[in-house]
């Protein structure tokens, strides 16, 4: 086991303090982020501590984006009872599908990333976090979108390898991170087989990145700790973080990236719900985009 970077040279990027900040994502010179629960997507530029850019804002929960690469559509998300287009002008989002559009449970969208082959992955759960309700979903580049687990409780990631062959899923409720093969070409998915199983004590785990190195960050719902997992799934590194609630990671422009939340916090501190950041020499990819590429199959949206 690692020991913890303590004094981290933490500082915020906006002055906003939101109620469940998630879903960093690198991409175009900025951090992309959403208030899940309020709907919205923001943008900030590094460490300035400056209101950040207010994107779009939906008024039911966003779960995740991805960036598009047709001209025509600006993200895809994951949001409310399913996955939709959000286009690069007015008109609000364009569904693509609603699968979890039930009578039975209070169904949402959770964290979602697309792969290197230009496919949106995304998780759903239950509002309440009842066992076993949430499931994956794979959108394929011509906006087919397709259930590929089921069984899960509260998903989180998924984050992929640089080469697309490997994907990391956090189940939170649990504290289990699986690993499953990836079939780049189809989007296949292997068997999970157990990577990482956290004890209560060291926090849930949440949004994740991999660097480029390969080693997967994972944020630490609950303990206020970011750690750093070898492919082996040994610990490498644990960052701490000056509030309880981490719910994503992210790196870009030679800064470390987290949010925060002051979601079911009965005394959130100055920097709960917070943006953060710190110099760092970590490298990760950027946010991959929605839409066809040498890798994947079938026609793109047009």
């Amino acid at each position: 086991m690692s020991a913890i970077e303590r004094d981290a040279g933490w500082r915020p990027c906006v002055p906003t303090r939101h109620q469940l900040a998630e879903g960093a994502r690198w991409f175009a010179g900025g951090l992309l982020y959403v208030d899940l629960l309020r709907g919205a997507l923001y943008r900030c530029r590094g460490a300035a501590d400056a209101a950040p850019e207010h994107l779009l804002d939906l008024g039911f929960p966003l779960g995740a984006v991805a960036p598009v690469r047709d001209a025509g559509w600006k993200w895809v998300l994951a949001a409310g009872d399913g996955i939709a287009l959000w286009p690069s002008r007015g008109r609000g989002p364009e569904w693509l599908a609603r699968p979890e559009q039930r009578t039975d449970l209070a169904m949402r969208m959770n964290d979602g990333a697309c792969d290197a082959a230009g496919r949106f992955w995304a998780g759903s759960m239950e509002v309440g976090a009842a066992a076993g309700a949430g499931s994956l979903y794979r959108t394929d580049p011509d906006g087919s979108v397709n259930r590929v687990l089921d069984g899960l409780t509260v998903p989180n990631g998924p984050a992929f390898s640089a080469d697309g062959t490997l994907m990391y899923l956090a189940d939170s409720a649990r504290g289990t991170i699986t690993r499953h093969t990836v079939d780049p070409a189809t989007g296949g998915l292997g068997l999970g087989e157990p990577f990482v199983r956290l004890a209560p004590h060291e926090g849930r785990p949440d949004g994740m990145t991999v660097d480029d190195d390969g080693k997967l960050w994972v944020a630490l719902w609950g303990s206020g700790r970011i750690r750093c997992y070898d492919r082996d799934g040994c610990v490498r590194r644990t960052v701490a973080v000056p509030t309880a609630h981490a719910s994503s990671v992210a790196f870009g422009g030679g800064l470390m990236f987290v949010t925060t939340a002051r979601h079911k916090l009965s005394r959130p501190g100055p920097l709960a719900g917070a943006v953060l950041a710190r110099a760092s020499s970590v490298s990760a990819p950027a946010a991959r985009g929605f839409g066809r590429t040498s890798l994947g199959q079938g026609r793109s949206l047009t």
